[in-house]
Parts: structure tokens; sequence; C-alpha cells
């Protein structure tokens, strides 16, 4: 499904409210002339939309202007206690957030979008927690914005230590003419990546991009998902997995993307917290790869130190977030446990501050442009779009947007489809079907003839239906 706003419209609000939002995550990545990351993108959509834009906290709510949603840029808050002391009290209507963990104890009665997919750190009880369970005000985020940054940032993460031959020694050397490449060349033996095994573990748009990515290099792809999932897998051509710690089994990379889960409301404990254990590293190849650009708190630090000691790893790449405290410089966040394996395991650990899919400029634009549109949707006309957990009563869920390509198939690209597009799917189904059924009708020592007289036109054809197909959006699970 698309997004119904028409992002151009002045929108209609309540004339006798004003409704205030929180923004607390940057939303914009480029540098101004002041050498700041520079909001202004965001900021005329906002404005285009009626919105206002402050870049400041709020102060006196009763001063505001009303018939208007204000947006407060505080892109600087990050740790438990500022975000308490900001947001505690309700004053804000509404937050976007993009990797700031929100605690429980913050209160947005309407609404809280997360710039990207997985909503664990969405903390607010207003909407039950990062489930988005059990609340009364809604919660939702922008699946698919960052999905294919973030599976290119693995595919590089991938590609520093396989094929593993050392560049930068290889550059030195030739920079100083210090080689011969007919005597010194077979000295530095390498591999490559077609052929190896990557696991990936969940199916979602990011792990279904790095999926796509890893065929292109050659690689077997094997998925670990849901079992309702398995059709789909394979009618990819990906090999489906049912259990986790088999899926594992002679992996040279594993890759994770499954998301928090649940957290447990006495506990604090998310559902796939140490998922990646001792049981599921010991089954992959000697010398893999491990990366886990999704969340810190999914892979067993104790299991992940024991696998780089003997070996079994050879290299793992974490993203997760990191918060330092201003004022005192106390460190906070899932990447906090890895630190202590950094001088023990040097350049064998790479650990990124939840950087692999906020580092990309447009999407993180494209993905505060939706949300602002989704909480005027919720505003407006309470409707929600990408809905986690559940819908609070007086509320109409729109269903689920993706960018072009990202996400499954739905109804909606179907139902969307011109009579143009049909007709032409129609006459390369037709025109194939001939030619597929000229060479089934044919006893094979004889198709030799028609093979080469049609074989040219059969082949682009079929080319021809794949890139429709994909244009078109035609292409991954189906989803009513």
């Amino acid at each position: 499904m698309t997004a119904t706003t028409d992002t151009h419209a002045v929108e209609a609000i309540d004339p006798q409210r004003a409704y205030a939002v929180l923004v607390c995550d940057l939303i914009g990545l480029r540098f101004d002339a002041d050498g700041k990351p520079d909001p202004s993108e965001v900021r005329a959509h906002i404005e285009a939309k009626g919105g206002r834009f402050h870049a400041a906290g709020l102060g006196d709510k009763a001063a505001l202007e009303r018939g208007r949603v204000h947006f407060f840029y505080q892109p600087d808050l990050s740790t438990h206690e500022e975000l308490i002391e900001a947001a505690s009290d309700g004053r804000y209507d509404a937050v976007i957030a993009a990797a700031t963990f929100l605690p429980a104890e913050t209160v947005f009665p309407l609404a809280g979008v997360r710039i990207g997919a997985g909503t664990g750190n969405m903390g607010s009880r207003s909407w039950g927690g990062g489930s988005g369970e059990g609340g009364t005000a809604v919660l939702m985020n922008t699946p698919g914005i960052n999905s294919r940054a973030t599976a290119q940032m693995v595919m590089k993460a991938i590609l520093k230590v396989l094929p593993d031959l050392p560049v930068d020694t290889l550059h030195g050397r030739v920079a100083r003419g210090a080689f011969d490449t007919g005597r010194e060349l077979r000295d530095f033996p390498t591999e490559k990546l077609e052929g190896k095994t990557i696991t990936i573990i969940g199916y979602g748009n990011i792990g279904r991009e790095v999926a796509k990515l890893a065929r292109a290099f050659g690689m077997r792809v094997v998925i670990h998902a849901r079992p309702r999932h398995r059709g789909w897998i394979e009618a990819e051509g990906f090999a489906f997995a049912a259990d986790l710690v088999e899926a594992a089994g002679g992996a040279d990379v594993l890759s994770v993307h499954v998301g928090l889960g649940k957290q447990d409301a006495q506990t604090g404990r998310y559902a796939n917290a140490g998922l990646i254990g001792a049981d599921v590293l010991s089954r992959m190849n000697k010398g893999a790869v491990l990366v886990n650009y999704d969340r810190g708190e999914l892979v067993d630090v104790g299991a992940l130190d024991e696998a780089l000691n003997t070996g079994r790893l050879r290299h793992a790449a974490i993203d997760a977030d990191l918060f330092r405290d201003a004022s005192t410089g106390r460190l906070s966040g899932p990447m906090l446990p890895y630190l202590g394996l950094v001088e023990k395991h040097g350049a064998r650990l790479e650990l990124l501050p939840h950087a692999a899919a906020d580092t990309d400029h447009p999407s993180r634009v494209a993905g505060a442009k939706q949300a602002v549109d989704q909480i005027f949707d919720v505003i407006c006309r309470k409707s929600v779009t990408n809905a986690k957990g559940t819908v609070p009563q007086g509320y109409l869920s729109l269903g689920a947007t993706t960018p072009p390509g990202i996400g499954p198939v739905t109804a909606d690209h179907l139902l969307k489809l011109t009579s143009s597009d049909c007709a032409e799917l129609a006459d390369l189904c037709d025109r194939q079907g001939r030619l597929w059924k000229a060479l089934s009708d044919t006893p094979p020592a004889e198709r030799g003839a028609i093979v080469v007289e049609q074989g040219d036109e059969l082949v682009r054809l079929i080319d021809r239906f794949c890139l429709l197909a994909e244009n078109l959006n035609l292409r991954g699970p189906f989803q009513k």
C-alpha cells in the first residue's frame, strides 16, 4: 500500500488545539553552512503541510499557535535521564525517534513513530513498550526505508574480510614499487564469495535484501525464519531452515535480522536476547564471519568471546547503540558488553554505534518525512499506517507501506497495474507459452532447430518479463 497523504496540501487541524511532537533524532545527515546536520528538507515538508518547526524544546504549551502541529527538534537528547526530564509529563502529544531509546516513563498520549523497521527502542508505556501491545497510544514505524542501506553495509562488512586479500598491504608495496607480480603474487592466495554459504536469520525487509545481494555474489543463501515464510523463501531460490541451530551448520557467514522481539514486563528481557549463542556459533564453519547489524542484545557476548578465542569466528561485525552522558561520561546501551572484548580481539572485532542504517541521508530524510505524514494522519484522520502491535479503539488501520521493491507484493500492487501493464505481461506470457509448448511437443533430439530459430526470442521474452515484474514491484512474497 502506498501512503494516502497529499504531502503538498495543508492539513486541516482542529482550530482549537495545538499539538506538540518531539523529534529526538537527526532528520538530516548532510551538513549545513555551519557544519551541523541539516534538517531543512524535513522542515520544509512539515511547513508545506501547515506544521511549525521549532529548533528547541517545548516551553509553555498554552502559548503555541492553535490549529497547528508543532514539531520540536531535539536531536541531542539521548540519556535516560534527559528523556525522562523532557517527556515524562505528557507535554508532547507524539514523538519521532530513530536510534534513541525511549524509557518506559516517557509519555506521549497520541503516537510514536520509529524511523526504520524495528521498534525495540520505543519503550514508552503509552503504547505498551517496543511491542506496541496494550497501550492507549499508537506505535508505528517506517519499514523498508533503510533496508537497502543496511543490507549494503552488511555486504561491505563481509567484503572487508572475505575475500581476504590484504589490499592495504599490497597497495603499500605497489605504491613503493616494491612488488613483482611474476614472482610474488603467488604468495597472496585469496578466496571468493561465490560458493560460500551465508545464513540469514530473519526474512524481513532487510534480511531479504541481504539475501538478494549475497546471491548476486554467487553465495548459497540459507534463511531461518517462521515456517509460514518457507514457500516464498524457496520460491525465490533460497534454502529454508526451520531450526536455528541447523541453519548455522556449515555457514561461512551468519547475518542477523530478527529484531528484539517482545519484552517481558517483569524482567525487561527481550524474547530474542542472546539468540545467537554457543549452540549456534559452534555449528558454523571454522573461520566464519558473524555480522550483527540488528540489535546488540541478540548475541551472547560470552559465546562470541569464546568463538573468537577458538578461531571458530575469524571476524565479528557488531552495530549497536552506545550512549555517553555528556556531564558524567558514563556509557550505556547494548554496545557496552562488547567493549570488554576490544583489547583482547583487536581488529577481529569491528564495532559500529548503530550506524549501519543511519549513514544514508536520503533514507533518513525519506523516513522522517514518512513519519511526519503518519503523525498528521493520526491527528487529522485517526488513521494509522505501519502499526506495530495493537491499534487502539477509534483508529483505522490502513495496513503497511514500503518503498518500491522493498517488502512483500500486496493486493494494492496488483490493483494498481494499468491496462497496458496487464496487456504487456499477458503478451509476454502468451508468447513464452507458445515457444515452451513447441519445445515440449518436440522430441528432445529434434529441438535443435527450434532453439536455433527461436532461442534468442525466448530468452529475450524471459528477460523482459523478469525486468517488468521487477519494475512493477511484483517480485517477492505475497501479503494479503
